[in-house]
């Protein structure tokens, strides 16, 4: 498996992660075209092509915050999911950032929440606040109350959520 750092939005990957992306993540859980290429431009963000015998089978966008890296957006395109591609991906994360940060809709939600919920807990993360709420994408989208989820224990939770308000978000 292959992560390969993505520079630049004329990358001829990027409009497919974008369409998976557009298609996999609900309107309000995500940015329009032009913000999600405006990502290139901000030197905290890492958008990263995950390779697999040389094809793109998903990708991550990551944000390098002070004391941790958050996971923006995770996700395997459909044709190669339940082939354990997820569990390699946070193989990667994990040797190569000691404190991960990610939000995801609470798993009472649907079976998919669920599974996802079930997804990351086998894989090393546990939920530290129930009450997160993420902060609107733009106009005509909502905030909404999710889970967030880390891999360690944070000192300063107010803290951890008003850095990701402030850099992610704003």
């Amino acid at each position: 498996m292959e992560f390969l750092q993505i520079t630049s939005p004329d990358d001829y990957r990027v409009q497919q992660i974008y369409d998976s992306y557009a298609s996999s993540f609900p309107e309000d859980e995500r940015r329009d075209w032009y913000k999600f290429v405006r990502l290139f431009e901000h030197p905290q963000v890492k958008v990263i092509s995950v390779l697999n015998e040389c094809e793109n089978i998903g990708y991550l966008v990551l944000w390098e915050l002070k004391s941790h890296i958050f996971v923006e957006h995770f996700e395997v395109f459909a044709q190669f999911r339940n082939q354990k591609l997820g569990s390699h991906i946070t193989d990667y994360l994990f040797k190569n950032y000691p404190r991960i940060i990610l939000e995801i809709e609470p798993q009472h939600l649907n079976e998919d929440s669920k599974r996802r919920f079930s997804f990351y807990q086998r894989n090393g993360f546990h939920l530290i606040d129930e009450m997160y709420i993420q902060p609107s994408y733009g106009e005509g989208k909502k905030p909404l109350e999710l889970w967030l989820l880390s891999n360690y224990h944070p000192e300063n939770l107010e803290e951890l959520k008003d850095e990701i308000y402030d850099v992610v978000y704003h």
